[in-house]
């Protein structure tokens, strides 16, 4: 896969108090050729939602720069392209090495260590959104799994050296693992396909997953509302 070169977005958007924390806020603009947000509820074949969730931006952020203190949030996801699909039907697996086949492996040798292709193997559709174009303001807050080494500037600073050098993490990815996502600096503002359209009603949607009781994680959706192009997003209106 190509190398991803990443640029930063050099203005601060705002400060905010939230907490004992200040927090600043980014505005990067995120694309792709292809890009994958999964409905919960089609487990089997997958369908995308028609814009991304703040779940999925947030990972595709995690990618830049990670830290357990640190919690990145979406305030704006303005789209910029219009929503396209293409149906891909591609060949998959139904199961997966476990760690627990992997142990019985090592203290039963008749017990086969692969998965068997020919057995496993299913095609499986997928509705994957094209030419995907965002303008993504986000803001990161420092929660309490943090030293007392992790401060704002020290974040901020982390931040914005990978963000001009282009390192990261990891692969930063469009809502599956196989459509990198390509960042870049932006300056200004960019016109929304969606600019004359008052008002779009998206529906339910996943906003993300709590991982408060961490062997059973809760989905939590939020209902958003695309008006001329731009969605803002508000954590404190979340349904569990």
């Amino acid at each position: 896969m190509k190398a991803l070169t990443m640029k930063l977005q050099i203005h601060n958007i705002e400060y905010e108090k939230r907490g004992e924390y200040m927090t600043r806020g980014f505005k990067i603009r995120i694309r792709g050729p292809m890009a994958l947000f999964s409905r919960p509820e089609l487990k089997v074949e997958r369908y995308s939602y028609d814009v991304p969730t703040p779940s999925a931006l947030r990972g595709t952020i995690e990618g830049i720069y990670w830290h357990p203190g640190v919690d990145y949030v979406i305030d704006e996801i303005k789209v910029l392209n219009p929503i396209k699909r293409i149906a891909v039907r591609r060949n998959e697996l139904k199961n997966k090495a476990k760690d627990s086949t992997i142990l019985e492996a090592g203290n039963n040798t008749h017990k086969k260590l692969f998965i068997d292709r020919k057995e496993d193997i299913a095609q499986r559709n997928s509705s994957i959104l094209t030419d995907v174009d965002y303008l993504v303001t986000f803001h990161f807050e420092i929660n309490d799994k943090a030293d007392r080494g992790t401060t704002e500037e020290k974040v901020t600073a982390i931040l914005s050296r990978r963000l001009e050098k282009g390192q990261c993490y990891k692969q930063p990815y469009l809502g599956c693992r196989e459509f990198a996502a390509q960042l870049e600096r932006f300056d200004g503002d960019l016109p929304s396909y969606y600019e004359d359209e008052e008002e779009r009603d998206l529906g339910i949607m996943l906003y993300d997953l709590d991982y408060s009781d961490p062997a059973d994680p809760q989905a939590v959706f939020y209902h958003p509302v695309m008006k001329k192009g731009v969605i803002r997003v508000k954590k404190e209106e979340v349904y569990r």
